[in-house]
This record gives structure tokens, C-alpha cells and sequence, in this order.
């Protein structure tokens, strides 16, 4: 293997290029990858233009792709070079306390989980590395396609997440806030565990049109007016039982908790770029007695995870090729791709970019 490899990095906030390093090392327990795609992020805006956590200095990024294993540890049981994997977003530290007590995505500190492009090179490099690897991946089954396995990193967990967070069950009523790929897989999520009606808030035709395909019963538009006017005007002033935020800005939890039923849940798994403050509106929360519960919460990550979700669409119980609307090839591809993710034409759903 060779010793240097370039990568695609944030320089510093606001500034991106490309930058060469040393290939990264290879624990007892590790695994060092090569991206097969790799697909763009809004995390990856919100880091970069937004500097949502925090200035990095060269730090490649990425944390969306599926790959290749190229060198495993002399501990890693279940992988070996050649192998094609699914790579999840999220790569716990399994040994650690914090997975003990089932909560794997805050791993040694909040967020923790979360390694990739944070506070460890990202997947937008020729070689990456993957801590814990018979934890963290997962075999691309030979029925999905490279770019569609891309979705299965982030998109599809995080959207699924926000589902599991609202603890959706049969015959719920859901409002889901935003329906972009994360929002489209909450959609879908949703769907899968048995809500009667799914309200999307969203607007761009080839999202609505998605949402449709996943399940969304019933669309608002943030355009023409509150988002909680026009949901209790569809509900008999009522509200939902749930509510998933997959899109919008700390003023969105206003909507939220206007819409929501007491006793009804609200799972967040928008990542706040920007804000230091949510804003929880007090009548509408019963003045902090409405059993209205918000949670929020970073995607679980993990090799489990993604072996099921991976079964899901290797079994055509979910198309996942609604979400990817654009694709390019070749790594000098990268800054096109990211470029169009910050810019979010309205035809844009999802960026991939193919390597092989």
C-alpha cells in the first residue's frame, strides 16, 4: 500500500481543498477501507460553511460511502482484504461504557460516535480508517448497487431514527418536518411501522413526489403559513401523535410542540447548524406539564444496524434509488458534488459520486 494518499478536506471554516496525508494506520482491531461512492452530506455544509462543530484544520471529509477492505487487524475475526462492506455514518467504540448503557452514538463523550469528519479523517480520501471493524462493518450484499448502498450509511438511519426516537406505532398520525433524503426515509419509516396518516412538510416537487412513493398521506407547505395552523386545521384542531424533525432550525420545535398531542412524542434528528438556543413554547407545552416529550438523538451506528438495513433493501422491502439524483464519477468529482449540496437546487435530492 502506498504511504501517501490525498484526500478532499475543510481547511478551515469556509475553505475546502484537496490535501495529501499519510495512510492511516491500521490497529489490532481496525480496518483500513477504500471508498467504492461516496455521497454528500448537508452535515458536511453545516460543518464547513457553518462551522457548526467548531473550526477544523485539514480534516478530510466524509462520512458517507461504501467501500472496499484493503488491510484488516491481526484481531479482526469476520473481515478480510477484498471484502465489499457497508460503512455506517456512525462508528462506535463497542467496549466503552457508554454502549454498555445503550447509548453507542456518545461513545467516550457526546457525539462521540460520530468520528468521521469530526474529529477523524473522513471517507473522502483514496484510504480511510475504521475503528472496530467486526463491530462497525457490514457486508455489501451483491445485490445492491455501490451508489444505493451510499444511503444505507446515514440517510436510512438517521431518517429511521428520528422513528424510533417519536416511537411511532400502528395507526399513528405523524408530522414529518422536512423531506429531504432524511426526511424521506422517516417517511418511510414510518410507513413501515404501521402510521394511518403521514403529513410531510416540504415543498420541491421531486421530494413531494418521493414522500408519496414512501407513504406521506397528506403535504404543507411552510409557504403558506404556520406549520401548526394548517396541521390542526387537518387534524379537527386535535394535532398528531407524533412528530419527527428532519429538517429546519431551532425555531422549528415551535411548530413541533404547537402540533403535537399531550402525551405525544417529538424525535429530532435534524442536525442544528447554527442557534444556541431551541425554543420551546410554553402554553403549548403546557406550561411545562403537557407530557409532551422531546427527545433527540445522533443514529445508533454499528454493524447490526446496518446488516438489517442492508437486508431490507438486498429483500426489496426498501428502494432507496428515489434518494439519489445526482451521480457523478471520479474523485475529481468531489468538489461538484459538494458544491451542488450547498447551493440544494430544486431538483436535488442526493450527490453520489462513484469510484470504481
Amino acid at each position: 500500500m502506498e504511504k501517501m494518499m490525498k484526500g478532499f478536506a475543510m481547511l478551515k471554516i469556509g475553505e475546502v481543498g484537496w490535501i495529501e496525508k499519510e495512510v492511516p494506520t491500521c490497529g489490532p482491531m481496525d480496518a483500513i477501507c477504500k471508498p467504492l461512492a461516496i455521497a454528500i452530506c448537508t452535515s458536511d455544509i453545516h460543518t464547513v460553511w457553518e462551522g457548526a462543530v467548531g473550526d477544523r484544520h485539514n480534516m478530510i471529509l466524509g462520512h458517507e460511502c461504501c467501500a472496499e477492505v484493503v488491510e484488516v487487524g491481526s484481531m479482526v475475526k469476520d473481515f478480510k482484504p477484498g471484502d465489499r462492506v457497508l460503512v455506517p455514518a456512525i462508528t462506535p467504540d463497542w467496549n466503552s461504557l457508554e454502549a454498555q448503557a445503550g447509548y453507542q452514538m456518545h461513545s467516550n463523550g457526546m457525539l462521540a460516535g460520530w468520528k468521521f469528519s469530526n474529529f477523524k479523517d473522513g471517507v473522502f480520501a483514496e484510504y480511510f480508517h475504521v475503528n472496530d471493524a467486526d463491530g462497525n462493518l457490514a457486508i455489501l450484499p451483491d445485490n445492491i448497487d455501490p451508489v444505493d448502498a451510499c444511503m444505507l450509511s446515514d440517510m436510512v438511519p438517521t431518517g429511521f431514527h428520528g422513528v424510533e426516537l417519536a416511537d411511532v406505532e400502528f395507526g399513528d398520525t405523524v408530522l414529518v418536518i422536512g423531506i429531504g433524503p432524511v426526511g424521506l426515509m422517516s417517511v418511510a419509516g414510518a410507513n413501515m411501522r404501521g402510521a394511518s396518516r403521514i403529513i410531510a412538510v416540504g415543498t420541491r416537487p421531486n421530494c413531494i413526489a418521493a414522500a408519496k412513493k414512501y407513504g406521506a398521506s397528506d403535504f404543507i407547505s411552510y409557504k403558506n403559513g404556520p406549520i401548526e395552523e394548517q396541521v390542526l386545521a387537518m387534524t379537527n384542531g386535535k394535532g398528531v401523535d407524533k412528530v419527527i424533525i428532519a429538517g429546519g432550525d431551532v425555531d422549528t420545535f415551535e411548530a413541533a410542540v404547537k402540533s403535537v398531542k399531550p402525551g405525544g412524542k417529538i424525535g429530532n434528528v435534524n442536525y442544528l447548524g447554527n442557534g444556541d438556543y431551541i425554543k420551546i413554547p410554553r402554553e403549548a407545552w403546557g406550561v411545562g406539564m403537557g407530557h409532551k416529550q422531546i427527545l433527540g438523538g445522533l443514529m445508533p451506528g454499528g454493524r447490526l444496524r446496518m446488516e438489517k438495513l442492508g437486508s431490507l433493501v438486498a429483500n426489496g422491502k426498501l428502494d432507496v434509488k428515489p434518494l439519489t439524483t445526482h451521480v457523478f464519477e471520479g474523485w475529481d468529482a468531489i468538489p461538484q458534488a459538494l458544491q451542488l449540496m450547498k447551493d440544494k437546487p430544486a431538483d436535488l435530492i442526493k450527490p453520489v459520486v462513484k469510484l470504481y
